[in-house]
């Protein structure tokens, strides 16, 4: 049983697996490779000149994978399932268990249908500012949460607050994750 399982690989899942990962949560990612970010080129991506987002995501895999997170590429997840103890997650290759999901499959938002997390009038996923949806311990990020804003960095910036709500419940208090010089050495 892990943690922590995140379904899909672009730029919000990668954010939540690296943040509950750098903090000692066992994180699963399941990454079908079909994000939107192979059709982009990074211009206005904060802290990025200029990169071919296939580039980014080839980076990001590994900065992740650098923090332990087990990535299951081309695992495609076909049922969540709240387990009522956490979350079932059912792939082509078998099942997953964990305390916690975060869905970050795009537009794509049958998964949260199916899971029964309420959807604005526009059918958009309702999530609480920190990403959790209306199931207890499942977040959903990115393009199911949002009309039309759908732009890279704040895929990453709802991922980040999705593991952020979820390591402040693990830790009891409100957790940032705020490193300094030191943690790189």
């Amino acid at each position: 049983m892990a943690d922590v399982l995140v379904v899909g690989g672009g730029p919000a899942g990668l954010s939540a697996a690296l943040f509950t990962a750098k903090n000692d949560l066992e994180t699963i990612v399941f990454d079908t490779d079909e994000t939107w970010m192979h059709k982009a080129h990074l211009f206005n991506y904060l802290g990025i000149d200029s990169m071919d987002g296939s580039e980014f995501m080839d980076v990001s895999r590994e900065q992740v994978e650098s923090f332990g997170v087990q990535r299951n590429q081309g695992e495609e997840v076909t049922a969540v399932e709240d387990a009522g103890d956490g979350f079932t997650v059912t792939t082509d290759a078998g099942e997953y268990n964990a305390d916690y999901v975060v869905l970050a499959t795009g537009a794509d938002r049958s998964l949260a249908a199916e899971l029964g997390c309420a959807t604005t009038e526009e059918g958009i996923v309702d999530v609480s500012v920190n990403m959790e949806t209306s199931v207890e311990d499942a977040y959903a990020t990115g393009a199911m949460v949002r009309a039309e804003e759908w732009q890279a960095i704040i895929a990453a910036g709802d991922g980040a607050a999705a593991a952020l709500n979820i390591l402040s419940k693990e830790k009891g208090e409100h957790y940032h994750d705020f490193d300094v010089p030191a943690d790189a050495e």
